[in-house]
């Protein structure tokens, strides 16, 4: 055989070989679709992410921090991304392509892995601001989240459940949690709405800085509000400051992912969420309210069928 016969084989068995490592296949790409780093979502994906990582063979999980969750549905129905973080009532618009929750058509792709945690809608202003109580909020500056994310479109639930709009605030931020914070710290900004998991960092941050109020969100506008909303309670001691139990507003979070990933991946991706729940609360604690028996509480979107095969194992699902 001839040196330039020689190279070409070998060329094209090294091509071949390449093709056929498990490296090449697409499925091995995991991108993990979060919040922003400030919240509960990042951390909590980073986790799944070395999860991934470490047991499920030839994975290559990424972390891509994003405005949370309307976007990370937005990008999974455009393929970019495996798995993701979204609040329910964001899937449910998603799903029923609510263009004014921020989505242009039904996201027909999207598939569920599994209820996780509930996000506490927690609205916190300066002591100095003077504001108590959700009425209160009216002429003040208020930070709502990003424009159409998951905790902007809480915001609106809430203050209408409070009788109020954007047009009875003094001023609105759309902003993110760390963003609003500093804003707070620097009294140019009197309140923020935040829906995650208990225990956000910004809010911390803000606590040991200022003295904060936990405003309370009475039972009474949480009925007025209705599904997926239910009532919630932040206990005293979450912040620094905050003596006492506050009633508040939930909302369940949903891991979600696309119609066109293979069921193996799913199906690995669900079985290490659920039975990782110890790994999940190291890296934040909302992690701890993660449950089996509630993984299928609210789903407003078809299951994975990967994910409907652990949970027919697991005799979650019948």
């Amino acid at each position: 055989m001839s040196i330039s016969i020689r190279s070409a084989v070998l060329s094209a068995t090294a091509a071949l070989s390449i093709l056929a490592s498990p490296i090449a296949r697409a499925d091995d790409f995991i991108g993990v679709l979060t919040g922003g780093t400030s919240g509960v979502y990042y951390p909590l994906g980073v986790a799944l992410s070395n999860l991934f990582g470490a047991k499920i063979p030839g994975a290559r999980p990424t972390v891509q921090a994003t405005k949370a969750s309307v976007e990370n549905l937005t990008l999974l129905q455009q393929g970019k991304g495996e798995i993701a973080f979204t609040l329910g009532d964001s899937l449910a618009f998603a799903w029923a392509g609510d263009e004014e929750a921020g989505f242009k058509g039904k996201q027909t792709k999207l598939r569920g892995i599994g209820a996780i945690y509930p996000n506490y809608i927690q609205v916190v202003a300066t002591k100095a601001s003077g504001i108590k109580t959700l009425a209160d909020l009216k002429g003040k500056s208020l930070s709502v989240g990003a424009p159409k994310s998951g905790t902007e479109l809480n915001t609106r639930a809430i203050l209408q459940g409070a009788g109020m709009t954007y047009k009875d605030l003094g001023k609105i931020e759309y902003l993110p949690f760390a963003e609003s914070v500093d804003l707070m710290k620097n009294r140019q900004l009197d309140a923020t709405l935040q829906s995650a998991g208990l225990g956000v960092a910004a809010i911390r941050d803000l606590a040991s800085s200022v003295e904060i109020v936990v405003v309370e969100i009475p039972a009474s506008i949480v009925d007025k509000v209705g599904a997926p909303y239910v009532k919630g309670v932040i206990p005293k001691g979450t912040y620094t400051g905050q003596n006492t139990d506050i009633q508040t507003a939930a909302v369940v979070n949903y891991l979600v992912t696309r119609s066109d990933l293979s069921d193996s991946i799913a199906y690995q991706m669900t079985k290490l969420t659920y039975e990782s729940v110890a790994d999940l609360t190291a890296a934040h604690q909302a992690a701890s309210d993660i449950k089996l028996e509630r993984a299928l509480d609210g789903m407003p979107v078809p299951l994975h069928p990967g994910a409907e095969k652990y949970f027919r194992e697991k005799g979650v699902l019948k």
